[in-house]
């Protein structure tokens, strides 16, 4: 169901609205079957969250428990409290870019305080209904700014994949290239052995056995051989100090208004980018399985998420793609999936989290490199590639700000060019034709021809306008209805085809009315819907300053009518 559905002609109540997924799926009736289908699907969804989760966080200027921390906290009210029956939340590798670049500017009680404003934005914005909106992103968009994320990431991780020593690497991508060429002489050949063997073992299995939990196998048996072997490569325990066996208790960032302003924009670079990202997986979700999610209650939950996160010291969590699509294609019955998987990862670190120090760095970067590779969505490239010079520009653009300069420039910078791009085809589809046989759909009756010769009256000038008239076409339209000449006695304006009229239209008609009135041209409007009807009025279109019909047919009658009714009275 969604926020647009309309039940016996009303609007959906806001309890239907918010109400969470969870409390649906519990109306239902859950039984052991569906628990079993939920324990499955949230234990496979852990042992993929689980490397990703640390590899992320490092990535991203944290620690590996933050990472960890997100996941599990976020990841439980995403479930809890989503609009979505399979949406898996926790850190993601698009807001790689942000929390670094967030971490670098305003350390890592910066990152936590923006996480916790962009948490309480996302909610707000959800509780005005916004998700509605936010999902009209232009597929270019989306795959540029994504692909633009992926060269990001990849980027981050040479460092680690190449086992470089350099300390001083600039976050910006064409410093960072030359100072990685720079530290080339420092390549450890252990950590690029470890890196390549983990991508290959990643790939490798998913072709083999793809179901197998490639990442989580690959990072295993990296550990080990380092723990074994006494690799000289740097690990989380050699980093980090290993990760703590438990969360810590919660607390509330530095609320002080120096600090709010300073970390704003970021906060609303998170509350973009995470609405975008997790109405998208949500989008996905629906697809695999048919179901409808509820943006607006998704919103929301993703904005309590960010909250409940921020006070346990992790960072952003949106919905993730990749980890709800494996929640579904476990069999997931519902939220309680995804409220499990937070669970299992909360085991794993309070058993396992002695075993995390062995870790090899170079194994997370691999893992992140083939997240990398996995973002780049290269069938949609090449789609948009041949559908037209006008997405393939847009893709362009968006893809090369990313890179270098901001995500919320290129997403700005791309919606505006994308709205542009349609507003200019949509202003191509409007036309204007005169003088020609065409039928009257009248809307109270079937529509028959009119007389073609009464077309070519010289006292009449009839248009038909097709398509939505709203300000990308007013220009053209009214340059062609401004032709009007002081011999013609009545204009008549069809709008039977118009679906749809905004203010900038209504406003080039009542400029008509005014030119035909100076002209004593009698102006009638015919065909307009209701809500079109209510829009001339309100700009001042009223009798008897304009005239209203049914159709052209009557338009004319009433017209001969008049002009008779004249005659009779000299």
């Amino acid at each position: 169901m969604t926020d647009a559905t309309r039940q016996s002609g009303n609007a959906i109540s806001f309890a239907e609205l918010y109400t969470p997924k969870l409390a649906t799926v519990l109306r239902e009736g859950y039984g052991l079957r569906a628990l079993q289908s939920d324990t499955t699907a949230g234990l496979t969804v852990a042992i993929v969250a689980l490397p990703l989760s640390m590899a992320i966080a490092i990535a991203s200027g944290a620690t590996p428990a933050q990472g960890l921390y997100t996941a599990i906290v976020g990841g439980f009210l995403v479930a809890l409290l989503g609009g979505s029956r399979f949406q898996i939340g926790g850190p993601a590798g698009a807001f790689i870019v942000l929390v670094a670049a967030t971490v670098a500017k305003h350390g890592m009680d910066g990152l936590i305080l923006a996480t916790f404003l962009s948490g309480a934005m996302m909610a707000v914005a959800g509780l005005l209904r916004l998700g509605t909106f936010i999902k009209f992103i232009p597929f270019p968009v989306t795959v540029g700014f994504t692909s633009g994320i992926a060269v990001i990431i990849f980027a981050s991780q040479i460092r680690e994949l190449l086992g470089l020593t350099s300390t001083d690497e600039p976050g910006e991508l064409l410093e960072k290239l030359p100072a990685l060429w720079a530290a080339r002489d420092t390549i450890t050949p252990a950590a690029v052995a470890l890196s390549l063997c983990t991508i290959a073992v990643i790939f490798g299995l998913r072709r083999v056995r793809p179901h197998w939990p490639g990442m989580l196998i690959a990072v295993v048996c990296a550990a080990a051989v380092t723990a074994l072997t006494g690799l000289p490569v740097e690990t989380i325990g050699t980093k980090f100090g290993g990760i703590p066996s438990s969360l810590p208790m919660p607390r509330l960032p530095e609320l002080s208004a120096d600090r709010i302003m300073a970390v704003m924009p970021a906060a609303l670079s998170f509350t973009l980018l995470g609405s975008i990202e997790s109405l998208l997986s949500a989008v996905v979700a629906d697809g695999m399985t048919g179901r409808r999610h509820r943006s607006n209650c998704e919103l929301v939950a993703q904005g309590v998420a960010n909250l409940g996160s921020a006070l346990f010291t992790g960072f952003c969590v949106t919905g993730t793609i990749a980890r709800t699509a494996t929640n579904v294609r476990a069999g997931a019955h519902g939220p309680v999936a995804g409220m499990l998987h937070a669970v299992f990862l909360l085991l794993f670190m309070a058993v396992a989290a002695p075993l995390a120090a062995y870790v090899p760095l170079a194994a997370l970067a691999g893992v992140l490199a083939v997240v990398a590779w996995n973002m780049i969505e290269k069938s949609a490239i090449a789609v948009l590639l041949r559908s037209g010079r006008g997405e393939a520009a847009v893709l362009a653009i968006t893809f090369f700000l990313t890179i270098f300069r901001d995500l919320t420039e290129a997403i700005m910078v791309g919606v505006a060019l994308g709205s542009v791009l349609f507003i200019h085809r949509m202003s191509r589809t409007t036309e204007v034709a005169t003088r020609t046989a065409f039928v009257s759909r009248d809307r109270t009756d079937s529509g028959a021809d009119y007389d073609e010769r009464a077309a070519s009256n010289p006292d009449v000038v009839i248009y038909r306008i097709t398509g939505a008239l709203f300000f990308g076409a007013t220009a053209s339209i009214g340059s062609v209805l401004d032709r009007i000449q002081d011999e013609h006695k009545a204009l008549i304006v069809d709008f039977t085809n118009v679906p749809f009229l905004d203010s900038s239209g209504a406003n080039m008609i009542q400029g008509l009315a005014h030119k035909a009135r100076k002209r004593n041209v009698d102006l009638w409007l015919t065909g307009a819907s209701r809500d079109i009807r209510r829009a001339f009025i309100t700009h001042g279109l009223k009798r008897p300053f304009v005239h209203y019909a049914a159709s052209v047919d009557n338009a004319l009658a009433m017209f001969r009518g008049q002009n008779a009714a004249l005659r009779d009275g000299a």
